[in-house]
């Protein structure tokens, strides 16, 4: 990834793919929102995969969710990785929390904790792993077969 001059710029190669070191603070949030936007983008205008405004978008709120709460509950290092396999999007994120999120039941009453429900109602899969240092969420998004 290319941070001179204080721009996130992913370096995209085969297969599409790139990484992110997270802070701490919720400045990550925007952060990594900014990344998948610029990681999105990039494969797109270079012709590899086919993006939408819709795509990007998905992709920008299942990160913000994801790092949102990394943030919330883990409070070591992260790491957002972003990956392009064929025609679908992986978006993975490690924490340094053993604690495996739950999705909860729907209840339109309660304040908070939809995080995962949003991200599952927006990716096609979502598979969590606990790691001897953490645990990794990664959600898989489909790309649309013709770009915009």
């Amino acid at each position: 990834m290319d941070q001179a001059a204080g721009t996130e710029r992913p370096c995209v190669s085969l297969p599409l793919e790139a990484s992110l070191a997270l802070s701490e603070d919720s400045s990550s949030i925007a952060q990594a929102r900014r990344f998948a936007t610029t990681f999105l983008t990039t494969a797109g205008s270079n012709g590899t995969v086919a993006t939408t405004a819709d795509t990007v978008q998905i992709i920008q709120l299942i990160v913000s969710e994801l790092v949102t709460n990394a943030r919330k509950h883990a409070p070591g290092p992260a790491v957002l990785h972003l990956r392009i396999t064929g025609t679908v999007v992986q978006v993975e994120l490690h924490d340094s929390s053993p604690v495996l999120p739950v999705a909860h039941a729907h209840d339109p009453r309660r304040i908070g904790q939809h995080g995962l429900e949003i991200v599952a109602a927006l990716a096609s899969t979502v598979t969590v792993e606990r790691l001897v240092t953490g645990k990794r969420v990664i959600a898989e998004v489909a790309l649309p077969t013709t770009p915009s």
